[in-house]
Parts: C-alpha cells; structure tokens; sequence
C-alpha cells in the first residue's frame, strides 16, 4: 500500500470502447485491481459510453477479475455509441456516474474513445485517462498499442500456414490485413513472414513496381509469393483489384487472395500484451490519484510515459522507415 492518494477520488470507472483487441481485459484487471491495492473503489462500465448513459455499472472487485488475464476480447462488452456525439447523452452519461459516486474514469480504446473521453473531461471537469486498445497501433505517443502484438503474432502464423499451399501449388497470394490508415501490421508481419512484397499506405508501391518486382522473383527461381497487404494499402480499390490486374498483366502466375479479416483481434493475447496491459492499468490508476487528467498512459523507450489526449489523437503514428528499408533488402 503506497500513500498515492487523491482525497476527492474514492471510485474510479472503467470501460471498454470501439474495436476489442487482446489485451483489453489484462487492462480490466490491473485497473481493477490498482483500485484494490489502493483502497479505492472500482465500477466496470458494460457497452462503453452507451452503457454509461445508461447506467449499465458492476461494482469490481480484486476477485471480479480472476481468470481474464489471458481471454481475448472484453469482459465489458464494447459498443459504439451515436448517442454520446450529443450534448444531451454526455449529460445523461454524466447524471449517471455522479448517482454511483464515480469520480474518475479510465477509458480503453482508440482515438474515438478519447476523443469522447476529452469532451466529456472538458464539459464536466472530470478525470479522464486512456488506455491504448487497438490492434492497428495507430496511436501517437506509445510504442505499442494493446492488441498489436497478439494480432502481428497471429498474422505470422497464419501466414506461414498459407505459405504452405503456395509452395505446393505455385501461387501467388495476395494476403490483406488490417491498417486502415496506417501499415504497422503488414509491414511487421511481411518482414517477419518473409513476404516477397509488403504493400502499405505510407508507401505508394505502383502497379508497375509491382509487376516488375513480381516479375524479378519468378526470373530470381521463386515458384511462389506472397504480397501482404495492408487494407488501406493506396494501390488499388481493393485486393481484388489488385489480383485482376496481376491476372491480365502475369498470366504465368496463378493467383489467390486471402483476407484475414477479424480473426486478427481475437484470441488469447500474447505475454507482451499481457505485461503492457498490466503497467498501463498501474499507471492509468496511479495517475488519476496524483491528480492528473486528460492523458493517455503509454510505452515510450520501455518506460510508461503519459501524453495529453488531444496529441494522441491529433499526432500521427510513424511507419519504422529503418524497418522499411529492411523490407526492401529482404524481398531482394
């Protein structure tokens, strides 16, 4: 028991919003469980912010989250809410809290989720601090999100099972994963799957690069590839385009598309995900009982770092331009 203590905070909430990723409930815990050490009292808020306009609370205790460490998903549900856009639901959410005697909150998820999270915060003046969960670890100002090293481990493996059956037939697959914006998982994932090409956002490959790139493997003995590409990859409209084009310009190759789709935010997180989940939920606590507001716990250099909640939604997640380079060398 630590003399960290914030006299006007005596129960904190915590909820769960936007996309699950691994690692989510592990956050659950330690939040849990910090508040426990503190001698603080705990609220899990189920749905997100339209549970919280709803009232839909469980008092937490130490023993409430027993077991979850290693489950995927969220134990709190996560729901988008349209409702919580508006000034007369952030009101309802606010009316509710203030009936359980919440006094802060912890929020786990993206940048939607904070950018809910600050409004509120400056609306009401009330402690707010968030948890990075997202898979895509598209967030500015931590290392690695919750989730993306489980879903660059699953990726990996699915991958090398795919890459089993192009070996055996000769194909070529192009293999979609996620990274709307940015190409953090296919670029990882590539390298560590020893993908013959890696398309991202950051990186405008071309249709002609390629084919010519393509072209270089066959010449270079390959019988097979595999081109991961990350779904907001600017190339094409979509991976099937990109196959068709492949189809009418590379008839020597035959061709499949995989999508991996939402298999990449389940299961049980890996121990990274495990441990950063556990010193976020430390810190996210701990913080709020210092008397700090409106930040983002994250991993900066292996050391828990906060930023304010408008630059972790404003600032942009850099690709690893040393990693790209090595991606370049590799696929030679």
């Amino acid at each position: 028991m630590s003399n960290l203590m914030n006299k006007n905070i005596k129960k904190i909430a915590v909820l769960t919003s936007g996309g699950d990723s691994p690692g989510m409930n592990a956050a659950i815990r330690s939040v849990v469980r910090t508040c426990a050490y503190h001698n603080i009292n705990c609220v899990g808020i189920y749905r997100g912010y339209q549970g919280m306009i709803e009232g839909d609370f469980k008092e937490m205790d130490a023993r409430s989250v027993k077991g979850i460490i290693n489950k995927g998903g969220t134990i709190l549900k996560s729901a988008r809410s349209n409702e919580f856009r508006t000034v007369e639901g952030r009101k309802k959410a606010y009316e509710k809290l203030k009936e359980a005697n919440v006094d802060a909150l912890v929020a786990v998820g993206g940048d939607g989720t904070f950018t809910g999270a600050m409004i509120f915060s400056s609306e009401y003046d009330f402690p707010v601090m968030g948890i990075p969960g997202t898979i895509d670890n598209d967030i500015f100002g931590t290392s690695h999100t919750l989730g993306y090293d489980t879903a660059l481990n699953t990726v990996v493996d699915v991958i090398d099972k795919i890459r089993d059956t192009a070996s055996s037939h000769n194909r070529l697959f192009f293999i979609e994963v996620m990274g709307r914006d940015v190409g953090h998982i296919a670029l990882n994932a590539g390298v560590g799957a020893g993908a013959e090409e890696i398309l991202i956002p950051e990186e405008d490959l071309g249709l002609e690069r390629l084919l010519e790139s393509l072209r270089r493997s066959k010449r270079s003995g390959k019988s097979s590839s595999i081109v991961v590409v990350a779904e907001g990859d600017k190339i094409g409209k979509n991976v099937f385009e990109l196959k068709d084009y492949v189809d009418e310009n590379l008839a020597e190759y035959e061709v499949r598309v995989s999508v991996l789709g939402h298999m990449q935010r389940g299961g049980s997180p890996s121990c990274f995900d495990r441990v950063l989940a556990s010193r976020m939920g430390v810190k996210a606590v701990e913080s709020l009982l210092e008397g700090k507001s409106n930040y983002m716990v994250g991993l900066l250099n292996d050391k828990m770092a906060l930023t304010p909640l408008d630059q972790a939604i404003k600032g942009q997640s850099k690709i690893n331009l040393e990693l790209l380079r090595v991606s370049d060398i590799m696929t030679t």
